[in-house]
């Protein structure tokens, strides 16, 4: 059989693009007026052999779809009078390869040009940024205080799985994503709170958010939670004080009322 380059047959050449997911079209043309009675198409990967994706008799109106078109539905052809189109749905880095049009004809087999197709992979999206407010936060034994975790989406469009951990003598969970509250509403950034209504002693630690999004789980910087504790040495002085006043309070009662008996008794 002899083969025939940059034949009769007319194709798109030279590159054509597409990204994960796309859709493309690759046009082969004839003259229907030729002594040609197949069409074929030939996909051709880097490295690799031609492979036959389908051939199509001039004078039958149904299309021959071979085993190999039939395990991939994503492929398609279309077929009119003078034209012999591929179409490709759903594209995958796969089906990168260079897709030749051909025809034949008493043993004669001519190819087009040939057209390579180029899948691109889809941009990497920017992940979320957290920004944890306050840095530190200073806070009476009792007292309640809130933590907060702002979370700006960037390009992921995943939903946001967030949890709080808390850093002390080690890192343990403190409040899952399911007990979270609802972030506040906004298309590009949203806000958690952690609440801690009455502190203890034992809450201080540095308080990490941590975002699972987009494959990837981020923490923000941390919130160092610190008891701020009366000085047990500014009781010991005011209990002091009070007994000194006390005292005064009690030596000036005293001296009154010798005071009084003497001078009552002088007058007797």
């Amino acid at each position: 059989m002899a083969v025939l380059a940059h034949s009769s047959v007319i194709q798109d050449a030279g590159v054509v693009f597409t990204s994960v997911g796309g859709s493309v079209c690759l046009r082969c043309f004839y003259n229907s007026t030729t002594v040609a009675s197949h069409y074929s198409w030939y996909k051709q990967r880097l490295g690799g052999n031609p492979v036959v994706l389908s051939t199509i008799y001039k004078f039958d109106t149904l299309r021959t779809r071979l085993v190999w078109l039939e395990k991939h539905p994503r492929l398609a052809v279309q077929r009119q009078e003078g034209l012999n189109h591929l179409h490709i749905s759903d594209a995958q880095p796969e089906d990168e390869a260079v897709y030749f049009c051909g025809s034949s004809h008493n043993n004669v087999l001519e190819f087009g040009e040939g057209i390579f197709l180029k899948v691109q992979a889809p941009a990497a999206p920017i992940p979320p940024h957290i920004t944890q407010t306050p840095a530190v936060a200073r806070t009476p034994l009792g007292s309640s205080v809130t933590m907060n975790c702002s979370i700006h989406r960037g390009t992921c469009t995943d939903e946001l799985c967030v949890y709080w951990f808390k850093h002390a003598h080690g890192l343990g969970l403190v409040l899952d994503a399911d007990q979270s509250p609802s972030p506040e509403p906004g298309p590009q950034s949203c806000t958690f709170h952690l609440e801690k209504p009455s502190v203890h002693r034992s809450d201080s630690g540095t308080y990490f958010c941590a975002v699972a999004a987009c494959g990837r789980v981020l923490f923000g910087n941390g919130t160092v939670l610190q008891i701020e504790e009366e000085d047990l040495r500014v009781h010991i002085k005011v209990l002091v004080w009070l007994s000194v006043l006390r005292m005064g309070v009690l030596l000036l009662l005293l001296c009154g009322c010798l005071l009084i008996y003497c001078l009552r008794s002088r007058g007797n």
